[in-house]
This record gives structure tokens, sequence and C-alpha cells, in this order.
């Protein structure tokens, strides 16, 4: 498996984990109001990085996905981290 497969996997899990936290979101307190905020600033640089990617995946550097790729597992463990805070 490459690594622009692993980044359109990992694009398609963070979106079913964002998916999901917004549902809950309602019942959230401020606290974690204020963290999805965050994490919705790091998902829409995340979609930049990969959006980029995809477009260029030609000359896109090893340095670049890899920075793309640990951008989303970051983006990624933040969603994780927040609908496990909603259950």
């Amino acid at each position: 498996m490459t690594l622009q497969d692993d980044l359109k996997k990992l694009s398609e899990k963070i979106k079913q984990y964002r998916d999901e936290a917004r549902v809950q979101l309602h019942l959230a307190r401020e606290d974690v109001k204020d963290e999805w905020d965050d994490l919705e600033k790091d998902w829409e640089k995340f979609r930049h990085k990969f959006d980029k990617i995809l477009h260029d995946a030609e000359d896109a550097t090893h340095e670049a996905r890899q920075s793309a790729h640990q951008l989303g597992e970051e983006v990624r463990a933040g969603y994780q981290r927040l609908r496990d805070r909603l259950k």
C-alpha cells in the first residue's frame, strides 16, 4: 500500500470520526465545543495539504506527503479523543 493510499484511508477515517462527533456535539459542554473549534482549524489545514498533494501527486515531495500524513494522524487522534469524550 502506498503512502497516497494511506492518506486516502486516513482522510476517510477522519471524515467518519468528524461526522460522528458532529452528531453528538450538541450534547457537549462548552470546553468540548472549544476543542471542536480547534480541531476544525486543524482539519482545514489537513484538507488543504491533502488536496494539494493529490493535485500535485507527481511533484509532491516525500517530505510533503509525510508532513500531511503526520498532521492527518494528529487530527484523527483529536477527533477520536473528542468522540470518546462524548460517549
